[in-house]
C-alpha cells in the first residue's frame, strides 16, 4: 500500500510540475518502505515517461536513517537513480548518523540541513556547524539547503553561511496543488531565482 501511494504522489508531482516554468522543480519525498524495495527505478522512469517532465527537474528526497540501513545497497541503488538525470538530495541532515565522513560516497546533488540547526543558527556552536556543512558541500560541488527559515533574521545568517537555497514558512505555508501554481503565476521573481544563484522554496 505505502509503495502504491509513494508511486501514485510520484507520478502525481511529476505530471504537476510539467505545467511549470522549465526553471523549477519538484522535491518528492521516498520513504524508507519504497526505498529499499525493488521497483523505485522503474517508478520514476514511468513517472518522467507519463509526465513528460524532464529527469532534471526531479529532485528525490532521502533522509539520513533510510540510507543507513545498508549503506551497500543504498549506494548502489542511488547511482541507478541518478543515472536516469534525477536530483538526489539528503533531506533532514543532522537528525541522524550526522557523519560528515560518509557524504563522499554518496552522489548527492544537494544537502538538506535540519531545521533544528537553523532554529538554533544564532548560536556560534550552531553556525560553526552549519559552516563546516556548507565547506563540505562546496568541496564535494553539493549545494546546501536551509530547511525551516521562519524569520528574516535566520534569511540573514544562512546566506551569511554560504547556503545556497532555502526553504521554509518565511516564504510560504505548505499549499495544494492548485494553490501553487497560483503562488508560482503571481511570483515571477521566483522562477527567475530558481533558474538562477539563490534560489527559495516553500
Amino acid at each position: 500500500m505505502i509503495v502504491d501511494l509513494g508511486a501514485w504522489a510520484l507520478q502525481e508531482a511529476c505530471r504537476r510540475a510539467a505545467g511549470w516554468p522549465n526553471g523549477l522543480r519538484v522535491a518528492v519525498n521516498v520513504s524508507a518502505v519504497q526505498f529499499q524495495r525493488p521497483g523505485l527505478e522503474e517508478a520514476v522512469v514511468e513517472a518522467l515517461t507519463v509526465s513528460g517532465l524532464a529527469a532534471q527537474r526531479l529532485e528525490l528526497e532521502i533522509t539520513e536513517s533510510v540510507l543507513m540501513q545498508d549503506v551497500e545497497v543504498a549506494v548502489v541503488r542511488l547511482h541507478r537513480l541518478r543515472a536516469l538525470g534525477v536530483q538526489i538530495a539528503l533531506d533532514d541532515f543532522g537528525t541522524g548518523y550526522s557523519s560528515l565522513s560518509y557524504l563522499r560516497r554518496f552522489p548527492f546533488d544537494k544537502i538538506k540541513i535540519d531545521r533544528s540547526f537553523i532554529k538554533e543558527i544564532a548560536d556560534p556552536d550552531t553556525a560553526t556547524i552549519v559552516r563546516a556543512i556548507v565547506s563540505i558541500g562546496g568541496q564535494l560541488g553539493i549545494s546546501i539547503t536551509a530547511e525551516g527559515v521562519e524569520t528574516e533574521e535566520q534569511l540573514v545568517r544562512v546566506r551569511q553561511e554560504g547556503c545556497t537555497e532555502v526553504q521554509g514558512f518565511l516564504y510560504g505555508q505548505p499549499l495544494s496543488a492548485a494553490s501553487a501554481w497560483n503562488f508560482i503565476q503571481s511570483h515571477t521573481p521566483f522562477a527567475a531565482e530558481a533558474a538562477s544563484g539563490f534560489c527559495t522554496a516553500a
